[in-house]
Formats: C-alpha cells, structure tokens, sequence
C-alpha cells in the first residue's frame, strides 16, 4: 500500500513538470532546495483558486473586507506577537554528518537517514523559524528585521486603521492573501512543506460570548470550500489538544489531508481569543479596543476566530485528488489507445476550460478554429491546438484536466457546427457554433 501512494506521488511530481504545472525552482543552475516554479498552467490554477476564495469571502459577503499588508514589518510586531520568543521548532544534528533533523518527526534512536550512521543526535535546541534580512545600507542589530512568517499580524496591526476608515461593524471580518516565509529545518514532499508560501488568511473579529456561534459557522465555510475544490473525500477534521495548541489558541481544529506521504494538515481553525490584540495593545501604547457606534458604553476587545488555508496545499491537495488512470476500454470508446491520464479539476477549476482543436491544418479548417476561439476566448480560458494527430490532441487536454473540446472540422465549414467533446464521460455532441457561449456558461 506505501508503494503505490508513494509512486501516486512521483506521477504527480512528473506530470506538474511535463505538462506545465510546477517546475523545480532555478533548474538551470542545479535548483535550489525545496523551490518551485509554478508554470503556465500552475501559475492558472493558483489564480483560479485565489479568485475564487476572495470572491467567495471577501467581496459576497458584507461582514468582510480585504488588506494587503506589508511583508517586512517593524521588529517590534513579531517581539508583541510572541514569535521570536515561541516561533521554534526541535533541532538536532547528526554528530557524524551533521546533517540537521527536527527532533520530533525523527526517532533519534535509530541511525542518521542522511550518513545512515549510528553514532547519536546532539541534544535538541530550538530553532527559531524567522528567515531575517538587513535594511539599509549598513548591516547591523538595529537594522535586522524579519520576513513575515504568517500573514495574521499585519491583519492585527491594521485592525484600528481599519476601523476607522470603513463602516465595518462586530462581528466582522479581515481577509488576506499574501507572501510568508519559515526557516523550515526539514522543508519537502513536493510544495507541501516550503520555505516561501502563499497563505489565505481570515481575521474574524467577535464578541467572546459568540465566539463559538462563528467558530462553528467558519467551520462549515471550511468544508462547503473543500467539497467545492473536490477535496472533502480524503479530508479529516482533527481537534487541536493540549500542548500541541498553539500559545495563542484556545480551541483549533486542523482540516488534514491523506495526502501519499501521511495524513497532514491542510487548512487550519483557530480560536485565537484576544491575546494578539491585546499583545500589541500592551506593547504598542495604542488602544485596540472596539466601540459600538450606537452605545460608547458598549467598548471591548474583540476575540478572533481565523480560518487559515494554504495555497500551495491547496493546489497539491486539488492535483492529488484530480489524477485518475482509466481504461478507455472500460468506457468503450472509438477513441485510440488503451488507458488514458486525466486531471478530472472540477470544472470550475481547471486551467484551461475548452480547447479548440481544427481536424487538421489546411482547407480551411485552422482559419475556422481561430475564428470560434477569438469568439470564446473573453469569457472562457480557451487552448488552441492544430498539433499532431486528434487522439494525441485529446490525451494532451485529458492531462491538464480540460473540461472540453471542440472540433472543427468539414462539415463545420458546411453548417457551422462543431463537435464537443466532454473530458469525463467522453461523450461528443453537436451543436452550432452561435450555441457554444451559452452551452459552457451553463456547464462551468
């Protein structure tokens, strides 16, 4: 059973490479530990996703408003936010190789992985996961400063200038997509675990006494997300307990995937209460405290549940799911070949929704094809392709998951109608080229 999850991964890996989805980062020049590329296709995917969850959760909804904060922010943010004092992990060195480990995914015990030599780890120390820079012309302690590793503290930071500039009102919420960075000692298993990565991150702020009212209402946002995605199949809702929530939480339920490798964490649920307003309150001297518009009396600090989701997770967790290996025998189909690879996206989600696919060439056929794909190409994300042989046409598309195709061919010329081919059931039917607009809408 490990083997093949195992090998469902390296299909993964090799397909992102061959088809355009993610390549390995500065490859030319030998790459560069655990840093990917996303390509054409990838770079497609990670927009639609984006796209998708700002429009489902920011602009919908009237309880939710955007910030793209900072990624270097003053040193005294992640001093308040308890980071640099907490913001660690278990490091222990191999004393042969010296190969690093983090202490707890490894049994010290047993021989290095690295130099498979017995000869002991170092005690463990914590590592602190900040990546640091310098700014200014001079390198010095007053200059460092820290590249963000969570997009949350530009969000807090941000909370009284947002109060103050919208009409927002308790409860409500604070969205974000953006860059963050972590040291991670032991980065890998593809872009699971990286040192640069993308985060969607929500700050909702409530009164304490409703916090479980919201928490259970985000959770169910969570969940209508991953069903929407594909997802929900291999994912478990896991509670949070003990010494392993985080200082700030005091409930958190980890959304983990089966992903090949083990089930991990794929999104996160935190009740962070209101220790991160109250932190830059102290730290700052100004006040982070909320006053009802309609009663000045009614002021306090809100409490804060935050729906955390990765991007690059996403995107790894919606590819796992999407690949399927099917007998084209078994779907009796006239098309040629045995098997075929398909990324079988939702059809919302693939990169590229109708491929436009002249029979051939010459006769007049490409000039028609250009003609249907200038007509789609503003409302849908459209490929075209005159390329090799119709059946390898299709195999390319059933690859990167492209929900249709359309065919043009001589009697497109006769009567302006076009073959469309649907990438699951591959069932083909005709229809007029003035009826291919509202056909897609209606299906994607």
């Amino acid at each position: 059973m490990t083997e093949q999850k195992d090998n469902r991964m390296e299909k993964i890996i090799s397909l992102a490479k061959r088809r355009g989805f993610i390549f390995p980062g500065s490859e030319i020049y030998g790459g560069l530990q655990n840093s990917w590329d996303f390509g054409p296709l990838g770079v497609e995917l990670k927009r639609i996703i984006k796209n998708e969850w700002w429009r489902r959760f920011v602009t919908a909804r009237e309880d939710m408003v955007g910030l793209d904060a900072a990624i270097l922010m003053n040193p005294k943010t992640w001093e308040a936010s308890g980071h640099v004092a907490t913001f660690s992990d278990p490091l222990v060195e191999c004393k042969s190789c010296h190969a690093r480990f983090r202490a707890d995914q490894i049994d010290t015990s047993t021989p290095c992985a690295s130099c498979k030599k017995s000869d002991g780890f170092t005690d463990a120390k914590e590592f602190n996961l900040m990546l640091k820079t310098s700014l200014g012309a001079t390198e010095g302690e007053g200059s460092e400063v820290f590249f963000r590793p969570e997009t949350a503290q530009g969000i807090f930071v941000n909370f009284k200038n947002v109060l103050d500039t919208t009409r927002v009102r308790v409860p409500f919420g604070i969205a974000q997509i953006g860059k963050a960075f972590r040291n991670e000692i032991t980065p890998g298993n593809f872009i699971f675990r990286t040192r640069e990565f993308e985060q969607m991150e929500i700050e909702y702020f409530v009164r304490e006494e409703e916090w479980e009212k919201w928490f259970e209402h985000w959770k169910g946002e969570m969940e209508t997300w991953m069903r929407d995605l594909g997802i929900e199949k291999d994912t478990v809702a896991v509670e949070v307990e003990g010494d392993d929530l985080a200082h700030y939480s005091k409930r958190t339920i980890d959304f983990e995937y089966k992903f090949p490798f083990g089930q991990k964490e794929l999104y996160g649920l935190a009740y962070r209460t209101d220790h991160d307003l109250q932190a830059h309150a102290k730290a700052s001297g100004k006040s982070m405290e909320y006053m009802n518009p309609e009663d000045s009396a009614d002021r306090f600090v809100p409490h804060v549940i935050e729906p955390s989701l990765g991007v690059e997770r996403t995107v790894l967790a919606v590819l796992l799911s999407a690949y399927a290996e099917e007998s084209l025998d078994r779907l009796e189909t006239k098309e040629g070949g045995e098997s075929r690879i398909v990324m079988k996206f939702p059809y919302w989600l693939s990169p590229v929704k109708v491929a436009i696919l002249p029979l051939m060439k010459k006769d007049g056929l490409a000039e028609k094809a250009h003609e249907v794909f200038g007509a789609l190409k503003n409302d849908f994300t459209c490929q075209y392709d005159e390329s090799g042989s119709i059946g390898k046409r299709y195999r390319r598309q059933d690859e990167i998951g492209t929900p249709f195709c359309i065919t043009i061919d001589h009697q497109t010329l006769e009567d302006s109608t076009v073959t469309v081919r649907d990438r699951d059931s591959l069932s083909q039917e005709r229809l007029a080229t003035t009826e291919l607009a509202q056909f897609f809408a209606e299906k994607i």
